[in-house]
């Protein structure tokens, strides 16, 4: 079963709507994909939660595009924000992307979001969702999901 934003969310909505959030607070996060030479590239990226899909858009021939052409697994840090709080937690986010190239699909995107043409759009299957937190400011505590795992808790003093 590949594993999208929506079923991610039907088997943990609480941490679906926390990871949202951090993300929704601002506009640029940060997206590591493979180079050719196997080192990890990291670059500034949008993103969309539309239609249960994560969504990346990118500029035509673009880096990172190219990057997710060839190896499409990718992880996605949320923007952490100014200062030291770090609101809501760290969210990180793994998986594949896949491009969309049916110009209906396509075409229904860029009807609902207007995006700058041409473009790049790569839909994803998640392979894990992790989000770091501080408790009651004495314990860190990491949330990890995986597909077709509940969400593991580890917390540290």
């Amino acid at each position: 079963m590949a594993w999208n934003w929506a079923a991610f969310t039907a088997a943990e909505p609480e941490l679906a709507r926390t990871v949202e959030e951090r993300f929704g607070a601002f506009t640029h996060h940060v997206l590591a994909t493979v180079r050719k030479d196997g080192s990890p590239r990291t670059t500034g990226m949008e993103l969309r939660f539309r239609d249960g899909e994560l969504w990346l858009g990118m500029m035509p021939d673009s880096l990172k595009a190219l990057d997710l052409r060839r190896d499409p697994r990718f992880a996605l840090q949320a923007n952490p924000g100014e200062g030291q709080s770090m609101g809501g937690g760290d969210v990180r986010i793994g998986g594949r992307a896949y491009e969309v190239v049916d110009p209906v699909e396509k075409g229904a995107y860029v009807k609902e979001v207007e995006p700058p043409e041409p473009f790049h759009l790569f839909r994803t299957e998640l392979t894990e969702v992790v989000r770091t937190s501080v408790e009651d400011d004495e314990y860190l505590v990491v949330q990890i999901w995986k597909p077709g795992e509940p969400v593991r808790a580890l917390r540290r003093t």
